[in-house]
């Protein structure tokens, strides 16, 4: 088992866990974890680090963007942010709203790139991610010992990510504008911190597929694909 987690990269985030456990005292354990396996926590913490993987990037598509958050008078990115926070464990998130058409998942993330939406990209884009990710976890704020991930939804929702971050740097519109900024050069140097971000993501969630492939003997269905021709993979709601 410990080599295994060596070999998968998962034994430093367990090794962060039981720190954080001895920082914050016995006081503030709490009960509940007592019922997990070692890989449940580590899902608990990717959780944790999508969450904020997410909130780094809603906030910095609105500063490379601020025309976005200007198409709904009133919207500030701390209230886009709350709007998409995930509620107190045990309650359902929603990630369903008007502006765009109640779409989710893949079908927000083809609305971000459709160059004929008329609303907040960068909203679309950011919702789309979320409720993606959060759908590749059964819609789980936080998961115990017999709840079951499923593989390929995890490592379909990885190749997702990189298909909006292959659109993120080429999908422009009639006038051969990008649709919307992210990496760019500032004095001559690539600033390349979205393409981090992606990254980070994409890393968290391939990984979690085949640390659960293997948790259940089960495989994964790979595909070969290029990301300029593909259309998002389906993560069902």
């Amino acid at each position: 088992m410990l080599i295994r987690l060596l070999y998968q990269g998962l034994l430093k985030p367990m090794l962060l866990l039981g720190l954080s456990l001895l920082l914050v005292g016995c006081n503030d354990f709490n009960v509940r974890n007592l019922a997990k396996s070692d890989v449940d926590m580590i899902v608990d913490l990717h959780l944790a680090e999508l969450n904020q993987l997410n909130r780094q990037l809603l906030i910095k598509l609105y500063k490379r963007n601020p025309r976005e958050l200007k198409k709904h008078p009133g919207n500030t990115i701390e209230s886009r942010l709350r709007q998409v926070k995930l509620p107190p464990p045990g309650q359902q998130p929603n990630y369903r709203f008007a502006e765009l058409d109640n779409r989710v998942g893949e079908a927000a993330l083809r609305l971000a790139f459709d160059a004929d939406f008329r609303g907040d990209r960068v909203f679309a884009l950011v919702v789309g991610i979320k409720s993606m990710l959060h759908a590749s976890y059964s819609m789980k704020t936080e998961l115990f010992l017999l709840d079951e991930l499923n593989q390929q939804l995890l490592y379909n929702s990885a190749r997702n990510l990189e298909i909006a971050n292959w659109r993120l740097n080429n999908f422009r519109n009639n006038k051969g504008q990008l649709l919307l900024l992210s990496n760019g050069y500032q004095d001559g140097i690539a600033n390349l911190s979205f393409e981090r971000l992606f990254g980070k993501m994409i890393l968290i969630q391939d990984m979690m597929a085949k640390v659960v492939a293997d948790r259940n003997n089960r495989t994964i269905n790979t595909v070969v694909h290029s990301v300029a021709s593909t259309t998002f993979l389906p993560i069902p709601f």
